[in-house]
């Protein structure tokens, strides 16, 4: 994939930048995305109006040589790191020697990520580079708007979240229920634990893996964040969250689904039913050149005429929809365009979730989540997977 940096080139020239220069490791999305070179300790990219990479060390210089989108690999022996390391000491030896680099690239001023290390923009600024905060972002906003090619790879990680879904909604559906209503896979309790092992095991054998996932049932699925523990329970609300990371793409996928084994109560099924028509009242809004507050409005008015609180009109709630529509996905789970109070315009390529949401511990939860790309014309649904709460008897 070549990423179009013409925007870069605008910023550069508007900001009267040499260059951009980032010094992450390649978990930093910016970095990943800039270079195209996945490494698992700090390295520097510079961009000028085409990429250069820059190592201190040489452990990584040859596979950089062959996989990063870099018009030169360079490393601290090029500028003698290691004589500079004999006469100066090491964190004034690295600035003299990246001081070197930019130099030879042309650059005597960069601007840089918000998250930038101040003690390399201080190391910087002492061998006379002037260094300037990017507040814009401009790298995040460029990779928002996905190519084909990047919305393959989310499609790609969806199939696999899909799988676990399955399986996750089988071992629940399957279940039998306790005299307490503790569900019961083949005589022991199946707990959250259980549910998120099966679906990390899953997502494996795709080609995908999570740090975390949420199997929240009843009181902790009324915090949106709550990865749940202990047994699941009949009759009550259970929230299933997912967003794997695909192994070798890094693109993310993101979806929830709210199950019930067994009957639930009625103020469950009632806010299923209305978080339902929240999401589609959420896709009929969206469109390019409809903003995220637009579409975030839209879920509110559903769940407002119906009575229930949200952050809208009650901004300190602590129950009902207590958080935004939605979030970009791509290499981050959570990325620019914002669907949510402020959400900036929508354009062809950007890729959102939606996912509406009721809380209320005393009741339980419920979340509905798919995930769109915006088109020339609407958007296309990349989640294909049935919505419907109750599973089992």
């Amino acid at each position: 994939m070549e990423p179009d940096f013409s925007e870069l080139d605008s910023y550069l020239a508007e900001t009267d930048a040499d260059g951009y220069l980032v010094h992450a490791d390649s978990e930093e999305s910016d970095q990943y995305y800039l270079s195209g070179f996945d490494a698992p300790d700090p390295y520097i990219t510079l961009y000028n109006g085409e990429v250069h990479l820059f190592l201190f060390r040489s452990l990584e210089y040859g596979r950089a040589k062959k996989e990063a989108r870099a018009a030169t690999v360079e490393r601290g022996s090029d500028y003698d790191f290691e004589s500079l390391l004999a006469e100066y000491d090491p964190d004034e030896a690295r600035a003299r020697v990246l001081e070197a680099f930019l130099s030879e690239h042309g650059v005597g001023s960069i601007a840089t990520p918000p998250q930038f290390p101040l003690q390399t923009a201080d190391q910087l600024r002492e061998q006379g580079i002037d260094v300037t905060a990017d507040d814009s972002s401009i790298v995040t906003k460029i990779r928002a708007k996905k190519t084909d090619e990047e919305v393959g790879y989310i499609r790609e990680a969806q199939r696999a979240n899909e799988a676990a879904m399955a399986r996750a909604e089988e071992l629940i559906s399957t279940a039998t229920v306790d005299d307490e209503g503790q569900l019961l896979q083949n005589g022991e309790l199946l707990t959250s634990e259980r549910v998120r092992e099966e679906i990390e095991v899953t997502l494996l054998r795709h080609g995908c893996g999570l740090d975390e996932t949420i199997v929240a049932c009843g009181s902790d699925g009324a915090d949106p964040h709550d990865r749940g523990s202990g047994p699941l329970r009949a009759g009550e609300s259970i929230i299933v969250d997912i967003f794997p990371q695909n192994k070798q793409s890094k693109y993310h996928a993101d979806m929830t689904r709210t199950f019930c084994h067994g009957e639930p109560s009625d103020t469950i099924r009632e806010w299923y039913d209305l978080t339902q028509e929240a999401k589609e009242a959420a896709l009929a809004a969206l469109e390019p050149g409809a903003t995220g507050e637009e579409v975030h409005a839209a879920v509110c008015e559903v769940y407002e005429d119906a009575g229930e609180p949200t952050l809208r009109n009650e901004p300190t709630t602590e129950t009902g929809f207590i958080h935004s529509t939605g979030h970009g996905l791509g290499l981050d789970v959570h990325e620019q365009p914002s669907v949510a109070p402020s959400g900036e315009t929508l354009e062809p390529g950007h890729v959102v979730t939606i996912e509406p949401g009721l809380y209320d511990p005393d009741v339980g939860g419920v979340r509905i989540e798919d995930f769109v790309v915006v088109t020339d014309d609407g958007y296309e649904n990349i989640v294909d997977y049935d919505e419907h709460l109750v599973v089992g008897e």
